[in-house]
Parts: structure tokens; C-alpha cells; sequence
């Protein structure tokens, strides 16, 4: 079973493709990098594949099923156009934000999770 598996992906806006028949599958188990140029539709891809944006046609399975927000095998940190440079935060926080619905309010991560 893939971890992530998009066949046929299109997503329009205003009913204009951005992305056309998409397709991979990536293994469970290893890292992944999606690179392109600014404009590529990479963010598009990662909104898709979530349902955090509507697909024009295709499926996706994240893990055999279809995507959940409530499924807590998926963290996602949006990206953010501006930075507060002045907000005390390093790499490990940014990656944790995107367990912050596995680990629960007001917790703190286990130390297997910052493994």
C-alpha cells in the first residue's frame, strides 16, 4: 500500500486547469520533495490532495482511503507569505505544529515525538 497514491488529479480555478491529470504514488516510509518554480502549483497540489480545494476530476488516497481532516496520520503546516521575525521559533516548532491535532491542547509532545 502507497502512503500517498493521486491518479487523474485536475484542479481549476474558475474553470481554468492548473493542474492536469496528475499521478504518483509515493511509498510508505520515505520522504518526498515536490519542486518547481513559483506559479508550478505545488502549493495547489498539497491543497488538493488534502480537500482543502476542490478537484476538478481524479482520486486520491492518503494510506488506502480517502482524505479526512479528522484522520491524525496527516499533519499540514500551511505556508505563510510574511514571518514575524520576532516571534521566538525554530524548525522543531514549525514541524510540531503539524501535530498539534495528534498531541492534544495544552499538551506537550512525548519525546518519542520529537524523534
Amino acid at each position: 500500500m502507497s502512503a500517498i497514491d493521486v491518479k487523474d488529479l485536475t484542479v481549476a480555478y474558475h474553470k481554468k486547469p492548473v493542474l492536469m491529470d496528475v499521478a504518483f504514488s509515493t511509498p510508505k516510509g520515505k520522504l518526498m520533495g515536490i519542486v518547481g518554480p513559483n506559479g508550478a502549483g505545488k502549493s495547489t497540489l498539497i491543497k488538493a490532495v488534502l480537500g482543502l480545494i476542490p478537484k476538478a476530476s481524479g482520486n486520491v488516497k492518503i494510506l488506502g482511503e480517502g482524505y479526512s481532516p479528522k484522520n491524525k496520520k496527516v499533519g499540514y503546516v500551511p505556508q505563510r507569505g510574511s514571518v514575524d521575525w520576532d516571534f521566538p521559533t525554530n524548525a522543531l516548532d514549525v514541524v510540531l505544529m503539524g501535530r498539534y491535532g495528534h498531541v492534544g491542547w495544552f499538551k506537550r509532545p512525548s519525546k518519542k515525538m520529537l524523534r
